[in-house]
């Protein structure tokens, strides 16, 4: 066993830096909220059909900066069901946090921003949409896990195409 501190070590490198490490990048909530919610159930009584309704679940996540390491998300949460056309019920919820993003370096930013903190805050917006739904009279939806990071590339690709359109066009 050694008696050798930390301080030490770094004496023993000369004290230039090169044995320090960097501090691991850190991810956390400041804080969580539901922003905006609606449940519209137009049809009660008469919308609980025996029939299964066709429900569309969209997601979007939205990113604004607060201060220098701080980031509001905003995880956009639409469930519509329909029978026929006839409208069932719908669910818009909008949740955010805000997170502190420590030591992520500049490339690694904006993949944090739309993949790793919508990841962290789906449990919670999806347990909401499930309440909401059973609260209104129906069996609770579970929305399927999403993939934030095929969500991300559709982005980034659609980004580009957007470019290379208005490239093309000046």
């Amino acid at each position: 066993m050694s008696d050798t501190s930390s301080s030490e070590n770094g004496a023993a490198n000369g004290g230039n830096g090169a044995g320090e490490q960097q501090m691991p990048p850190q991810i956390r909530i400041l804080g969580q909220y539901i922003k905006d919610l609606s449940f519209e159930n137009p049809n009660a009584p008469g919308g609980f059909a025996n029939e299964a309704p066709q429900i569309n679940v969209g997601v979007d996540v939205r990113v604004a900066g607060q201060k220098e390491d701080d980031y509001e998300i905003e995880l956009r949460l639409t469930a519509d069901a329909k029978v026929n056309e006839q409208q069932v019920f719908l669910v818009e919820l909008v949740y955010g946090a805000v997170f502190r993003l420590e030591n992520i370096p500049a490339q690694g930013l904006q993949p944090v921003l739309l993949i790793e903190c919508p990841r962290i805050l789906f449990p919670f917006a999806r347990r909401i949409v499930a309440d909401m739904t059973r609260d209104g009279g129906f069996p609770p939806l579970m929305i399927d896990p999403i993939d934030f990071a095929g969500l991300y590339r559709q982005k980034l690709e659609k980004a580009q195409a957007d470019q290379h359109a208005t490239a093309g066009t000046s």
